[in-house]
Protein backbone atom coordinates (compact mmCIF):
# COMPACT_ATOMS: atom_id res chain seq x y z
CA UNK A 1 0.00 0.00 0.00
CA UNK A 2 1.25 3.45 -0.99
CA UNK A 3 1.98 6.40 1.05
CA UNK A 4 -0.09 9.27 0.88
CA UNK A 5 -1.00 12.79 2.73
CA UNK A 6 -3.63 15.10 3.40
CA UNK A 7 -3.92 18.65 2.78
CA UNK A 8 -5.89 20.17 4.57
CA UNK A 9 -6.89 24.31 5.41
CA UNK A 10 -8.08 26.33 7.74
CA UNK A 11 -10.81 27.98 5.57
CA UNK A 12 -12.10 27.47 2.34
CA UNK A 13 -10.12 28.62 -0.67
CA UNK A 14 -6.92 28.85 1.49
CA UNK A 15 -5.21 27.08 -1.16
CA UNK A 16 -5.60 23.32 -0.80
CA UNK A 17 -6.38 22.63 -4.29
CA UNK A 18 -3.17 24.53 -5.66
CA UNK A 19 -0.93 23.18 -3.23
CA UNK A 20 -2.08 20.01 -3.64
CA UNK A 21 -1.21 20.06 -7.35
CA UNK A 22 2.15 21.69 -6.80
CA UNK A 23 2.62 18.80 -4.54
CA UNK A 24 1.92 16.26 -7.14
CA UNK A 25 3.87 17.88 -10.02
CA UNK A 26 6.95 18.08 -7.44
CA UNK A 27 6.86 14.55 -6.84
CA UNK A 28 6.05 13.19 -10.50
CA UNK A 29 9.03 15.19 -11.48
CA UNK A 30 11.07 13.02 -9.44
CA UNK A 31 9.62 9.90 -10.93
CA UNK A 32 6.84 9.44 -8.43
CA UNK A 33 3.02 8.18 -9.78
CA UNK A 34 1.36 10.15 -7.69
CA UNK A 35 -2.45 10.51 -8.51
CA UNK A 36 -5.07 12.74 -6.41
CA UNK A 37 -8.28 12.44 -4.24
CA UNK A 38 -11.03 14.54 -2.51
CA UNK A 39 -13.17 12.39 -1.15
CA UNK A 40 -16.15 14.76 -1.40
CA UNK A 41 -16.57 17.86 -3.52
CA UNK A 42 -18.89 20.47 -3.56
CA UNK A 43 -18.82 22.73 -6.76
CA UNK A 44 -21.17 23.71 -9.65
CA UNK A 45 -17.52 23.53 -11.88
CA UNK A 46 -17.31 20.08 -12.60
CA UNK A 47 -15.48 17.46 -15.69
CA UNK A 48 -16.17 14.69 -17.39
CA UNK A 49 -13.99 11.93 -17.44
CA UNK A 50 -12.89 9.87 -20.52
CA UNK A 51 -14.79 7.31 -19.06
CA UNK A 52 -18.20 9.60 -18.55
CA UNK A 53 -18.26 10.39 -15.01
CA UNK A 54 -18.83 13.61 -13.77
CA UNK A 55 -16.11 15.23 -11.16
CA UNK A 56 -14.81 18.43 -9.83
CA UNK A 57 -12.96 20.55 -11.83
CA UNK A 58 -10.44 20.94 -9.24
CA UNK A 59 -9.32 16.98 -9.27
CA UNK A 60 -9.20 17.05 -12.81
CA UNK A 61 -6.78 20.02 -13.12
CA UNK A 62 -4.75 17.50 -10.13
CA UNK A 63 -4.76 15.03 -12.34
CA UNK A 64 -3.52 17.15 -14.99
CA UNK A 65 -0.48 18.29 -12.64
CA UNK A 66 0.22 14.57 -11.48
CA UNK A 67 0.01 13.78 -15.61
CA UNK A 68 -2.45 10.97 -15.33
CA UNK A 69 -5.96 10.61 -16.94
CA UNK A 70 -8.83 12.07 -14.06
CA UNK A 71 -10.86 9.01 -12.71
CA UNK A 72 -13.89 8.68 -10.15
CA UNK A 73 -11.60 7.19 -7.84
CA UNK A 74 -10.23 10.11 -7.62
CA UNK A 75 -13.91 12.20 -6.45
CA UNK A 76 -15.66 9.86 -5.69
CA UNK A 77 -18.47 11.90 -4.07
CA UNK A 78 -19.54 15.43 -5.81
CA UNK A 79 -22.35 17.56 -4.26
CA UNK A 80 -23.72 19.99 -7.01
CA UNK A 81 -25.59 23.27 -5.08
CA UNK A 82 -29.23 23.52 -6.39
CA UNK A 83 -30.83 25.63 -3.74
CA UNK A 84 -28.95 26.90 -0.07
CA UNK A 85 -30.35 24.04 1.26
CA UNK A 86 -30.11 21.00 -1.10
CA UNK A 87 -27.47 19.61 -3.48
CA UNK A 88 -27.58 17.10 -6.67
CA UNK A 89 -25.04 13.94 -5.11
CA UNK A 90 -22.99 12.30 -8.04
CA UNK A 91 -21.91 8.86 -6.50
CA UNK A 92 -19.02 7.25 -8.83
CA UNK A 93 -19.41 10.10 -11.47
CA UNK A 94 -23.43 9.70 -11.57
CA UNK A 95 -26.00 11.76 -10.20
CA UNK A 96 -27.72 9.43 -7.96
CA UNK A 97 -30.26 12.06 -7.10
CA UNK A 98 -31.19 15.23 -5.00
CA UNK A 99 -31.01 15.46 -0.90
CA UNK A 100 -31.22 18.37 1.44
CA UNK A 101 -27.80 19.63 3.95
CA UNK A 102 -29.63 17.81 6.65
CA UNK A 103 -30.72 14.58 5.36
CA UNK A 104 -27.25 14.44 3.66
CA UNK A 105 -25.18 15.41 7.07
CA UNK A 106 -27.81 12.94 9.21
CA UNK A 107 -26.79 9.95 7.80
CA UNK A 108 -26.01 9.49 4.11
CA UNK A 109 -22.96 11.20 4.60
CA UNK A 110 -21.08 8.87 6.82
CA UNK A 111 -22.68 5.98 4.70
CA UNK A 112 -20.62 6.73 1.96
CA UNK A 113 -17.60 6.28 4.44
CA UNK A 114 -17.00 2.58 2.69
CA UNK A 115 -17.29 4.04 -0.79
CA UNK A 116 -14.76 6.69 -0.27
CA UNK A 117 -11.85 4.36 1.08
CA UNK A 118 -12.66 1.53 -0.93
CA UNK A 119 -11.90 4.46 -3.83
CA UNK A 120 -8.73 5.30 -1.83
CA UNK A 121 -7.64 1.54 -1.29
CA UNK A 122 -7.72 1.08 -5.01
CA UNK A 123 -5.53 4.31 -5.70
CA UNK A 124 -3.00 3.20 -3.46
CA UNK A 125 -2.85 -0.09 -4.39
CA UNK A 126 -1.65 1.95 -8.22
CA UNK A 127 0.28 4.66 -7.44
CA UNK A 128 3.64 5.19 -5.31
CA UNK A 129 1.35 8.22 -3.31
CA UNK A 130 -1.71 9.84 -3.08
CA UNK A 131 -2.12 13.21 -2.11
CA UNK A 132 -5.47 14.36 -0.56
CA UNK A 133 -7.13 17.45 -0.62
CA UNK A 134 -9.69 17.85 2.02
CA UNK A 135 -12.78 20.50 2.30
CA UNK A 136 -13.62 23.34 4.06
CA UNK A 137 -11.68 23.30 7.68
CA UNK A 138 -10.86 20.06 9.78
CA UNK A 139 -12.18 22.19 12.69
CA UNK A 140 -15.76 22.27 11.91
CA UNK A 141 -16.87 20.54 15.17
CA UNK A 142 -20.53 20.31 14.27
CA UNK A 143 -20.25 17.69 11.50
CA UNK A 144 -17.02 15.41 12.78
CA UNK A 145 -18.78 12.59 13.32
CA UNK A 146 -19.90 12.52 9.69
CA UNK A 147 -16.57 13.61 8.10
CA UNK A 148 -15.20 11.84 5.22
CA UNK A 149 -13.38 14.29 3.32
CA UNK A 150 -10.98 15.41 5.85
CA UNK A 151 -9.73 14.26 9.47
CA UNK A 152 -12.37 11.13 8.34
CA UNK A 153 -10.37 9.98 6.09
CA UNK A 154 -6.73 10.92 7.61
CA UNK A 155 -7.70 8.56 10.12
CA UNK A 156 -9.15 5.55 8.12
CA UNK A 157 -5.65 6.05 5.96
CA UNK A 158 -3.39 7.02 8.70
CA UNK A 159 -2.29 9.77 6.98
CA UNK A 160 -0.51 13.07 8.10
CA UNK A 161 -2.24 16.12 7.81
CA UNK A 162 -0.95 19.42 6.17
CA UNK A 163 -2.42 22.46 7.34
CA UNK A 164 -2.71 25.11 4.66
CA UNK A 165 -3.62 29.02 6.19
CA UNK A 166 -4.20 32.11 3.63
CA UNK A 167 -2.33 34.69 5.18
CA UNK A 168 -3.41 37.36 2.56
CA UNK A 169 -6.63 36.94 4.94
CA UNK A 170 -5.08 38.07 8.59
CA UNK A 171 -5.16 35.92 11.48
CA UNK A 172 -3.77 32.75 10.09
CA UNK A 173 -1.48 32.36 13.03
CA UNK A 174 -5.38 32.23 15.47
CA UNK A 175 -6.63 30.21 12.55
CA UNK A 176 -3.33 27.19 12.40
CA UNK A 177 -3.51 27.71 16.49
CA UNK A 178 -7.36 27.08 16.90
CA UNK A 179 -7.46 24.74 13.74
CA UNK A 180 -5.33 22.20 15.68
CA UNK A 181 -6.69 22.78 19.34
CA UNK A 182 -10.19 22.35 18.21
CA UNK A 183 -9.55 18.93 16.80
CA UNK A 184 -9.37 15.57 19.05
CA UNK A 185 -6.25 14.25 20.69
CA UNK A 186 -6.50 11.68 17.93
CA UNK A 187 -6.70 13.90 15.37
CA UNK A 188 -4.66 16.13 16.37
CA UNK A 189 -1.35 13.32 16.34
CA UNK A 190 -1.99 13.13 12.36
CA UNK A 191 -1.04 17.19 12.04
CA UNK A 192 2.42 16.90 10.97
CA UNK A 193 2.54 20.83 10.24
CA UNK A 194 1.43 24.13 8.42
CA UNK A 195 2.15 25.75 5.90
CA UNK A 196 1.78 29.64 4.92
CA UNK A 197 -0.03 30.70 1.52
CA UNK A 198 -0.31 33.74 -0.70
CA UNK A 199 2.19 35.59 1.53
CA UNK A 200 3.17 39.37 0.45
CA UNK A 201 6.37 40.75 1.97
CA UNK A 202 9.54 39.48 4.15
CA UNK A 203 9.72 36.44 4.95
CA UNK A 204 12.05 37.47 7.73
CA UNK A 205 9.36 39.46 9.37
CA UNK A 206 7.11 36.48 9.60
CA UNK A 207 9.47 34.42 11.74
CA UNK A 208 9.27 35.48 15.08
CA UNK A 209 5.40 33.93 14.73
CA UNK A 210 6.19 31.09 13.01
CA UNK A 211 8.94 30.38 16.81
CA UNK A 212 5.96 30.91 18.64
CA UNK A 213 3.55 28.74 16.53
CA UNK A 214 6.05 25.98 16.88
CA UNK A 215 5.99 26.82 20.79
CA UNK A 216 2.38 26.61 21.34
CA UNK A 217 1.73 23.43 19.11
CA UNK A 218 5.01 21.60 18.83
CA UNK A 219 4.37 21.61 14.99
CA UNK A 220 6.89 23.09 11.81
CA UNK A 221 5.75 25.26 9.52
CA UNK A 222 6.86 23.84 6.27
CA UNK A 223 6.84 26.57 4.11
CA UNK A 224 6.11 30.01 3.17
CA UNK A 225 4.25 30.64 -0.21
CA UNK A 226 4.30 33.62 -2.06
CA UNK A 227 1.04 35.24 -3.52
CA UNK A 228 0.71 34.40 -7.38
CA UNK A 229 -1.30 35.93 -9.44
CA UNK A 230 -2.26 34.95 -12.83
CA UNK A 231 -1.97 31.22 -11.97
CA UNK A 232 -4.85 30.02 -14.47
CA UNK A 233 -6.52 27.41 -11.76
CA UNK A 234 -10.05 26.80 -12.15
CA UNK A 235 -12.37 28.13 -9.33
CA UNK A 236 -13.96 25.41 -7.23
CA UNK A 237 -16.92 26.68 -5.94
CA UNK A 238 -18.00 29.62 -7.26
CA UNK A 239 -16.54 32.70 -7.75
CA UNK A 240 -14.52 33.89 -4.87
CA UNK A 241 -15.37 37.88 -5.79
CA UNK A 242 -18.37 40.19 -5.79
CA UNK A 243 -19.08 39.48 -9.19
CA UNK A 244 -20.47 42.75 -9.89
CA UNK A 245 -17.90 44.31 -11.77
CA UNK A 246 -15.73 41.87 -11.29
CA UNK A 247 -13.15 41.76 -14.33
CA UNK A 248 -10.94 38.69 -15.86
CA UNK A 249 -8.43 40.35 -17.81
CA UNK A 250 -5.93 39.40 -20.30
CA UNK A 251 -2.57 38.14 -19.10
CA UNK A 252 -1.11 37.03 -21.68
CA UNK A 253 -0.60 40.22 -23.80
CA UNK A 254 -1.85 43.89 -24.25
CA UNK A 255 -4.14 44.37 -27.90
CA UNK A 256 -2.70 44.23 -31.10
CA UNK A 257 -4.53 47.25 -32.24
CA UNK A 258 -5.94 50.18 -30.17
CA UNK A 259 -9.53 48.49 -29.73
CA UNK A 260 -10.17 46.27 -27.13
CA UNK A 261 -13.03 43.56 -27.21
CA UNK A 262 -15.76 43.76 -24.14
CA UNK A 263 -17.34 40.57 -23.19
CA UNK A 264 -20.17 40.80 -20.31
CA UNK A 265 -20.87 37.59 -18.95
CA UNK A 266 -24.61 37.75 -17.01
CA UNK A 267 -23.91 36.48 -13.74
CA UNK A 268 -26.68 34.06 -13.42
CA UNK A 269 -27.81 32.29 -9.92
CA UNK A 270 -25.89 28.71 -9.44
CA UNK A 271 -23.55 29.30 -12.01
CA UNK A 272 -21.70 26.47 -13.45
CA UNK A 273 -18.39 26.14 -15.41
CA UNK A 274 -17.96 29.68 -15.85
CA UNK A 275 -14.93 29.03 -16.28
CA UNK A 276 -15.52 28.44 -19.98
CA UNK A 277 -14.93 32.02 -20.48
CA UNK A 278 -11.41 32.23 -18.99
CA UNK A 279 -10.19 31.53 -22.62
CA UNK A 280 -11.60 34.81 -23.82
CA UNK A 281 -10.11 36.49 -21.07
CA UNK A 282 -6.40 35.07 -21.99
CA UNK A 283 -6.81 36.52 -25.35
CA UNK A 284 -4.82 39.68 -26.24
CA UNK A 285 -7.16 42.63 -26.34
CA UNK A 286 -10.04 40.78 -24.27
CA UNK A 287 -11.85 42.09 -21.45
CA UNK A 288 -14.40 40.06 -19.48
CA UNK A 289 -16.50 41.31 -16.77
CA UNK A 290 -19.63 39.64 -15.14
CA UNK A 291 -22.69 41.85 -14.92
CA UNK A 292 -25.95 41.62 -13.55
CA UNK A 293 -27.62 45.20 -14.58
CA UNK A 294 -29.44 45.55 -17.99
CA UNK A 295 -27.21 48.75 -18.55
CA UNK A 296 -24.18 47.22 -17.97
CA UNK A 297 -25.00 45.35 -21.54
CA UNK A 298 -24.57 48.81 -23.51
CA UNK A 299 -21.10 48.63 -24.38
CA UNK A 300 -20.54 45.24 -24.48
CA UNK A 301 -18.92 43.66 -28.22
CA UNK A 302 -20.61 39.99 -26.90
CA UNK A 303 -22.77 38.96 -24.22
CA UNK A 304 -22.38 35.24 -22.40
CA UNK A 305 -25.31 33.84 -21.13
CA UNK A 306 -23.28 30.95 -19.15
CA UNK A 307 -24.25 27.41 -17.74
CA UNK A 308 -26.31 27.27 -14.68
CA UNK A 309 -27.64 24.62 -12.74
CA UNK A 310 -30.73 25.77 -12.37
CA UNK A 311 -31.97 27.21 -16.13
CA UNK A 312 -35.46 28.23 -14.10
CA UNK A 313 -34.22 29.78 -11.71
CA UNK A 314 -31.93 32.12 -14.10
CA UNK A 315 -34.52 32.76 -16.38
CA UNK A 316 -36.59 34.38 -13.63
CA UNK A 317 -33.25 36.38 -12.61
CA UNK A 318 -32.91 37.57 -16.18
CA UNK A 319 -36.20 38.83 -15.95
CA UNK A 320 -36.59 40.53 -12.77
CA UNK A 321 -33.22 42.26 -13.47
CA UNK A 322 -34.60 43.64 -16.53
CA UNK A 323 -31.55 41.81 -18.67
CA UNK A 324 -33.74 39.45 -20.48
CA UNK A 325 -35.33 42.46 -22.24
CA UNK A 326 -32.05 43.75 -22.90
CA UNK A 327 -30.86 40.22 -24.39
CA UNK A 328 -34.24 40.21 -26.36
CA UNK A 329 -33.34 43.34 -27.94
CA UNK A 330 -29.89 43.20 -28.54
CA UNK A 331 -30.60 39.59 -30.68
CA UNK A 332 -33.19 41.06 -32.60
CA UNK A 333 -30.53 43.82 -33.60
CA UNK A 334 -28.06 41.60 -34.66
CA UNK A 335 -25.62 42.27 -31.64
CA UNK A 336 -23.67 38.77 -30.41
CA UNK A 337 -25.20 37.17 -27.98
CA UNK A 338 -23.65 33.59 -27.04
CA UNK A 339 -25.60 30.38 -24.71
CA UNK A 340 -23.46 28.39 -23.01
CA UNK A 341 -25.49 25.20 -21.91
CA UNK A 342 -27.62 26.12 -19.86
CA UNK A 343 -27.33 29.93 -20.78
CA UNK A 344 -28.61 28.61 -24.32
CA UNK A 345 -31.48 26.99 -23.15
CA UNK A 346 -33.10 30.50 -21.79
CA UNK A 347 -32.43 32.00 -25.05
CA UNK A 348 -35.17 29.23 -26.78
CA UNK A 349 -38.72 29.27 -26.97
CA UNK A 350 -39.60 26.83 -24.41
CA UNK A 351 -38.64 25.01 -21.11
CA UNK A 352 -40.20 21.74 -20.21
CA UNK A 353 -38.41 20.84 -16.66
CA UNK A 354 -40.15 18.10 -14.11
CA UNK A 355 -36.80 17.06 -13.09
CA UNK A 356 -34.80 20.37 -11.87
CA UNK A 357 -36.95 23.22 -10.86
CA UNK A 358 -39.94 20.80 -11.38
CA UNK A 359 -41.91 24.55 -12.70
CA UNK A 360 -43.27 22.80 -15.87
CA UNK A 361 -43.24 24.59 -19.03
CA UNK A 362 -41.78 27.98 -18.97
CA UNK A 363 -41.51 30.11 -21.92
CA UNK A 364 -38.14 30.98 -22.47
CA UNK A 365 -37.06 34.52 -24.28
CA UNK A 366 -37.73 33.18 -28.26
CA UNK A 367 -34.19 34.00 -29.41
CA UNK A 368 -33.70 30.68 -30.56
CA UNK A 369 -35.81 28.05 -32.55
CA UNK A 370 -35.94 25.65 -30.11
CA UNK A 371 -37.37 24.01 -27.12
CA UNK A 372 -36.16 22.39 -24.23
CA UNK A 373 -37.23 19.04 -22.08
CA UNK A 374 -35.51 17.72 -19.19
CA UNK A 375 -34.87 14.48 -18.98
CA UNK A 376 -34.01 12.74 -15.55
CA UNK A 377 -30.79 10.67 -17.47
CA UNK A 378 -27.74 13.34 -17.22
CA UNK A 379 -25.97 13.75 -20.53
CA UNK A 380 -22.19 13.01 -19.56
CA UNK A 381 -20.05 13.06 -22.66
CA UNK A 382 -16.38 14.36 -24.48
CA UNK A 383 -17.17 15.31 -27.53
CA UNK A 384 -14.24 16.27 -29.80
CA UNK A 385 -14.11 16.74 -33.44
CA UNK A 386 -13.44 19.48 -36.19
CA UNK A 387 -15.48 22.42 -37.66
CA UNK A 388 -14.32 25.59 -40.22
CA UNK A 389 -11.29 23.63 -40.51
CA UNK A 390 -10.17 23.53 -36.79
CA UNK A 391 -10.13 21.39 -33.85
CA UNK A 392 -13.17 21.96 -31.30
CA UNK A 393 -12.93 20.09 -27.95
CA UNK A 394 -15.87 20.49 -25.57
CA UNK A 395 -18.02 18.40 -22.91
CA UNK A 396 -21.76 17.83 -22.03
CA UNK A 397 -23.05 18.03 -18.76
CA UNK A 398 -27.02 18.56 -18.55
CA UNK A 399 -30.23 16.86 -18.33
CA UNK A 400 -31.66 19.13 -20.83
CA UNK A 401 -32.53 17.98 -24.36
CA UNK A 402 -33.20 20.32 -27.11
CA UNK A 403 -35.45 19.99 -29.90
CA UNK A 404 -34.24 21.84 -33.03
CA UNK A 405 -37.24 23.81 -34.69
CA UNK A 406 -37.13 22.27 -38.55
CA UNK A 407 -35.16 24.55 -40.75
CA UNK A 408 -33.42 26.27 -38.59
CA UNK A 409 -29.80 27.72 -40.10
CA UNK A 410 -26.67 25.46 -38.71
CA UNK A 411 -24.07 28.00 -37.47
CA UNK A 412 -21.20 25.62 -37.93
CA UNK A 413 -22.67 22.34 -39.12
CA UNK A 414 -20.85 19.27 -38.49
CA UNK A 415 -17.72 18.08 -37.96
CA UNK A 416 -15.31 14.60 -37.88
CA UNK A 417 -14.47 13.14 -34.75
CA UNK A 418 -15.47 11.25 -31.78
CA UNK A 419 -18.09 11.11 -28.86
CA UNK A 420 -18.53 7.78 -26.44
CA UNK A 421 -15.50 5.83 -28.31
CA UNK A 422 -17.65 6.28 -31.77
CA UNK A 423 -15.75 7.75 -34.55
CA UNK A 424 -17.33 9.81 -37.38
CA UNK A 425 -19.32 12.60 -38.20
CA UNK A 426 -20.13 14.29 -35.11
CA UNK A 427 -23.04 17.06 -34.70
CA UNK A 428 -21.66 19.51 -32.28
CA UNK A 429 -25.04 21.59 -32.64
CA UNK A 430 -24.07 25.12 -32.57
CA UNK A 431 -26.46 27.73 -34.57
CA UNK A 432 -27.39 30.96 -35.32
CA UNK A 433 -30.31 33.05 -35.23
CA UNK A 434 -30.59 36.87 -35.38
CA UNK A 435 -27.90 38.14 -33.16
CA UNK A 436 -28.18 35.05 -30.50
CA UNK A 437 -25.75 31.99 -30.70
CA UNK A 438 -25.64 29.06 -28.40
CA UNK A 439 -23.16 26.41 -27.95
CA UNK A 440 -24.53 22.68 -27.05
CA UNK A 441 -21.07 21.86 -25.38
CA UNK A 442 -19.72 24.02 -23.13
CA UNK A 443 -15.56 24.21 -23.56
CA UNK A 444 -15.62 25.55 -27.42
CA UNK A 445 -14.43 28.81 -26.59
CA UNK A 446 -11.48 27.49 -25.16
CA UNK A 447 -10.96 25.28 -28.36
CA UNK A 448 -7.43 26.90 -30.16
CA UNK A 449 -8.23 29.38 -32.87
CA UNK A 450 -11.66 28.41 -33.38
CA UNK A 451 -12.89 30.99 -31.27
CA UNK A 452 -11.32 33.52 -33.32
CA UNK A 453 -12.91 32.09 -36.85
CA UNK A 454 -16.58 32.73 -35.28
CA UNK A 455 -15.95 36.70 -36.22
CA UNK A 456 -16.95 38.39 -32.92
CA UNK A 457 -14.65 41.03 -33.60
CA UNK A 458 -16.07 41.67 -36.74
CA UNK A 459 -19.80 41.80 -36.14
CA UNK A 460 -18.81 44.44 -33.61
CA UNK A 461 -16.69 46.75 -35.51
CA UNK A 462 -13.79 45.71 -33.95
CA UNK A 463 -10.62 45.28 -36.29
CA UNK A 464 -7.74 44.81 -33.29
CA UNK A 465 -8.76 41.15 -32.04
CA UNK A 466 -7.01 39.33 -34.94
CA UNK A 467 -5.17 35.74 -34.34
CA UNK A 468 -3.17 35.35 -31.35
CA UNK A 469 -2.32 31.61 -32.06
CA UNK A 470 -2.73 30.99 -28.00
CA UNK A 471 -3.65 27.60 -27.12
CA UNK A 472 -5.35 28.07 -24.11
CA UNK A 473 -5.04 24.89 -22.81
CA UNK A 474 -1.24 24.68 -23.45
CA UNK A 475 -0.54 28.01 -21.99
CA UNK A 476 -3.20 27.10 -18.72
CA UNK A 477 -1.13 24.00 -18.18
CA UNK A 478 2.25 26.46 -18.03
CA UNK A 479 0.68 28.76 -15.90
CA UNK A 480 -0.53 26.25 -13.76
CA UNK A 481 2.46 23.81 -13.28
CA UNK A 482 5.52 25.28 -15.17
CA UNK A 483 5.56 22.45 -17.45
Amino acid sequence: MSGGLLVAGTTSDAGKSVVTAGICRWLVRRGVKVAPFKAQNMSLNSFVTREGAEIGRAQAMQAQAARVEPTALMNPVLLKPGSDRSSQVVLMGKPVGEMSARGYHGGRQEALLGTVTDCLEQLRSTYDAVICEGAGSPAEINLRRTDIVNMGIARAARFPVLVVGDIDRGGVFASFFGTTALLSAQDQSLVAGYLVNKFRGDVSLLEPGLDMLYGLTGRRTYGVLPYAHGLGIDEEDGLRVSLRGAVRESVVAPPHGEDVLRVAVCAVPLMSNFTDVDALAAEPGVVVRFVDRAEELADADLVIVPGTRGTVKALAWLRERGLADALVRRAAEGRPVLGICGGFQVLGERIEDEVESRAGVVDGLGVLPVRIRFDRDKTLARPVGSALGEPVEGYEIHHGVADVRAGSRSWTGAGWGRCGGRTGTVRWRAMRSGGGSWWRWPGPPGGGSFPRRTRVSGCCGRSSWIGSGIWWRSMRTRMRCGG
